[in-house]
């Protein structure tokens, strides 16, 4: 959430900034006049009470003042459910407004306007990996339908390894692992802005008001919530399976493994002081490069554009690897900074010299582990079987898989 001293004092910048997000800039004017509305009723209120409190303590030696503090009585009750009714409709639009950009984001609508940064690795042809036996979406479909897949030896036994060599890596770069759960309250949703604006795109356990979780930076990042941190920064990993209706991708992505409602990722958070995030952000990104190096698998790293940047970031990388059978990039992971707009949602406070201040958070896949496993089935594919990079052979035993294990 956006600080509402923005609102007050810099209201041209909270509009720009939904301008260039594509986001209805009324928005901004709405929580604006909300708000001026409200400190008003607040203020107006505030000298009632004290005209309250004054006449009683006269009344004993005034009863002619019992009337005038009845009717304050009756003012003030009337006016505090006013002003409940205004700061929760303050507070709503505040929950829908974007973090605000940082000033290196480029300008553009939507994705064709992200930048190329870097490139590293050289595509080649390979297989599809929606030919190589060990992937039953027949099976998935059987046991619950559209974009749900069955994985079967070798292949299971692969998508293990990843990993586990996900994990070890990011401990080997000082991430602490976490296990966490995969079901969470609806406020812990909020926190981390899936709620209220992605609500559609979530699954929910209605009897229990629960949420499956859409990735373990939600657990991750809310897990200090309420809490008043000492010491930072924190380093989390943790893996998770993932749960996402994708009910905004109809259509996207039909054939093969790479877009599923259910899926492995290992997720990196950081919650840093506010003057060290951006260090981290690169510190981040060159943690998850070593994922996809180590994996040998070809990647560019993109910067999105404004119209392209998640509701909570305020700037985010994307890697994309090469798929041969797309015959071009696709995104494995976004790293994120959403400086302090989820630590105010849920919320997150830390003591520095005696006084409260929002932290900083901070995620990034390290990486989605499924579409790690097809980028490697389809870059490392020769002589009729996938070559296992030597990062990897720890984890898989060997050095090569045949075709016909699979």
């Amino acid at each position: 959430m956006i600080d509402i001293e923005l609102i007050r004092k810099n209201l041209d910048i909270v509009k720009r900034n939904l301008q260039i997000r594509n986001y209805d800039v009324s928005l901004a004017d709405k929580a604006y006049e909300l708000d001026q509305k409200w400190k008003n009723l607040k203020a107006e209120l505030d000298n009632k009470r004290s005209e309250q409190n004054r006449l009683s303590k006269e009344i004993a030696k005034n009863k002619s003042l019992i009337e005038s503090v009845k009717q304050l009585s009756k003012d003030i009750q009337e006016m505090e459910k006013l002003e409940k009714i205004l700061k929760k409709e303050r507070d709503e639009i505040l929950s829908i407004l974007p973090n605000i950009l940082h000033e290196s984001v480029p300008i553009g609508k939507d994705d064709s306007d992200n930048v190329e940064i870097k490139k590293w690795g050289d595509p080649k042809p390979g297989i599809a990996h929606y030919n190589v036996k060990g992937f039953r979406f027949d099976y998935g479909a059987k046991l619950s339908g559209h974009r749900f897949t069955v994985l079967e030896g070798h292949i299971a036994r692969l998508e293990r390894a990843l990993i586990n060599y996900m994990v070890d890596l990011a401990i080997s770069n000082g991430y602490k692992e976490i296990a966490c759960p995969h079901l969470v309250k609806p406020e812990i949703m909020y926190g981390t802005g899936q709620l209220p604006k992605f609500e559609q795109e979530l699954y929910r356990i209605e009897r229990d008001d629960l949420y499956l979780i859409p990735t373990a930076e939600v657990p991750l990042t809310n897990m200090h919530k309420d809490e008043i941190l000492e010491d930072l920064p924190l380093n989390y990993v943790s893996w998770t399976p993932c749960y996402r209706r994708e009910a905004g991708a109809y259509g996207k992505d039909i054939k093969g493994y790479f877009r599923q409602h259910q899926f492995y990722k290992v997720e990196l958070v950081k919650i840093t002081y506010p003057e060290d995030s951006w260090k981290h952000h690169e510190m981040m990104l060159r943690d998850v490069e070593k994922v996809l190096q180590g994996l040998e698998i070809p990647y560019r790293v993109m910067v999105l554009s404004s119209g392209d940047t998640g509701f909570s970031s305020a700037k985010t990388y994307d890697l994309e690897v090469w798929l041969p059978s797309q015959n071009k990039y696709r995104e494995i992971s976004s790293i994120s900074n959403c400086t302090d707009f989820q630590a105010r949602r849920i919320p997150l406070k830390f003591r520095r010299d005696g006084k409260l201040e929002y932290p900083h958070t901070l995620n990034g896949s390290g990486v989605a582990v499924g579409r790690a496993l097809i980028a490697l089935i389809e870059n490392h594919y020769q002589d009729n079987g996938i070559v296992i990079p030597k990062s990897l052979r720890e984890y898989v035993k060997t050095d090569f898989i045949p075709l016909q294990l699979l």
